[in-house]
């Protein structure tokens, strides 16, 4: 599934990824690959992307966490939407 995460600055993050999890208002969720489509508001928190091979520009490498499965980059609030495998975070 493609991901793009975006910030009032700039595209934090475009490219394939496995997994994306998320701080929805209601609890965290994580979302696949031909998931349902799905629009939310997220709270405060991390949004963890998980991938074998993450490619993070230099000039925004500093915004997100290594993990052993992926990144992961904190959030103050935000929407996303799911459909059709691309998810787009629009992060504050």
């Amino acid at each position: 599934m493609y991901l793009e995460i975006v910030s009032p600055e700039a595209t934090l993050f475009s490219g394939e990824v496995d997994s994306v999890t998320v701080p929805g208002v209601n609890g965290e969720f994580e979302m696949l690959q031909d998931h349902a489509p799905i629009v939310s508001i997220l709270k405060k928190g991390h949004v963890k992307v998980n991938s074998k091979d993450i490619q993070l520009k230099e000039d925004i490498k500093n915004k997100f966490t290594k993990s052993d499965r992926g990144v992961w980059l904190a959030i103050n609030s935000g929407t996303i939407e799911m459909k059709d495998n691309k998810v787009i975070v629009l992060a504050d």
